[in-house]
């Protein structure tokens, strides 16, 4: 029977090979340079032990080859591990454009999941295999921290702010999953399991969990009439805010010159922070839904503004991008 906690986790994502062995190398390195300096202090040690009470040492003066050779070493080795850590945490932060895209919300102390169709867990992930996955994940009260030791990913769950992470999980099986960052009375109790399934078995499952009032998409759309957001974001760019018709992940001309990028990110600051990043051409009209919208009502509307990514966008001039805010 495996151990709950294992020395070393099994690999179960395309990140844990990569790990291991940059993780393998640092030791390794530091592993060597331990014993031989060790073994040299002892030997030196012994070898120029005084014999005699009244023996003086002979004086010794600097070898510019020996101090050349404990600059250029170590120097190289941690260039190294820095070059060969960064390729890896590179990878890690630039997800894939086709990604199996999963709600987390952090709260103590538990993981609020939901899946692409609105399917909602509690301390568990189904996730598909050999499927690339991203976590859009967000904390309700304090920061939290998303670990799953199989699949050598981590990554802060911070308040009122998106972190992102990707992996693909590449073995079927049953993963625990922590908040590795302390996060209160009960932190050590805000533990999961990821199941990881096959391709056709996770497509069953999903298929069979949730209703129609639970798809994100549904419930951002109705939630999009309810809080009168459609009544200023007209499709055809001729309302009081712009039209929202293909602007995710677009680039959005802001009124101070910049331009951003209209991500998840962008989708919830600009919902309760509606004055932060006011879009080029419109005034600051809408109000701020800060404290009236749960993380599960904000991930819905964001859903809903992404399903409008392939709408044709309004003329050129009406207006392509969310404005002081959406809803």
């Amino acid at each position: 029977m495996q151990s709950q906690f294992p020395l070393i986790p099994e690999q179960a994502s395309n990140f844990a090979p990569t790990v291991d062995l940059l993780m393998l190398f640092i030791v390794a390195i530091c592993a060597f340079f331990a014993v031989a300096i060790t073994a040299a202090v002892i030997y030196f040690f012994f070898k120029f032990e005084r014999k005699h009470q009244t023996e003086i040492g002979v004086p010794i003066h600097g070898d510019m080859r020996l101090e050349t050779a404990w600059i250029v070493v170590p120097l190289v080795l941690s260039m190294a591990m820095f070059a060969w850590g960064a390729v890896v945490y590179v990878d890690y932060r630039h997800s894939p454009g086709d990604t199996l895209d999963i709600y987390v919300v952090g709260k103590q102390w538990m993981w609020k999941v939901q899946q692409p169709n609105g399917l909602k867990e509690i301390n568990e992930v189904h996730l598909p295999v050999d499927r690339d996955v991203r976590l859009i994940m967000a904390s309700e009260d304090v920061i939290h921290d998303f670990s799953v030791p199989a699949f050598r990913v981590k990554m802060d769950v911070v308040p009122g702010h998106y972190n992102t992470m990707w992996f693909r999980p590449t073995r079927a099986g049953r993963y625990r999953l922590y908040c590795s960052q302390y996060c209160g009375t009960n932190h050590a109790v805000m533990t999961g399991w990821v199941t990881v399934m096959e391709q056709g078995d996770y497509a069953a499952w999903l298929s069979g969990g949730a209703g129609a009032e639970a798809n994100p998409l549904v419930a951002g759309e109705k939630l999009f009439g309810e809080k009168a957001c459609i009544t200023c974001h007209l499709s055809d760019g001729k309302g009081r805010a712009p039209s929202l018709n293909g602007v995710y992940e677009r680039p959005v001309l802001l009124a101070d010159g910049r331009t951003v990028t209209a991500d998840d990110a962008y989708i919830r600051e600009s919902i309760l922070q509606p004055t932060a990043k006011i879009v080029a051409g419109y005034q600051p009209l809408m109000p701020s839904f800060q404290g009236q919208l749960t993380e599960e009502q904000i991930i819905a509307l964001t859903t809903y503004i992404k399903s409008l990514q392939n709408e044709p966008p309004p003329p050129t001039g009406a207006g392509t991008a969310p404005s002081s805010g959406k809803k």
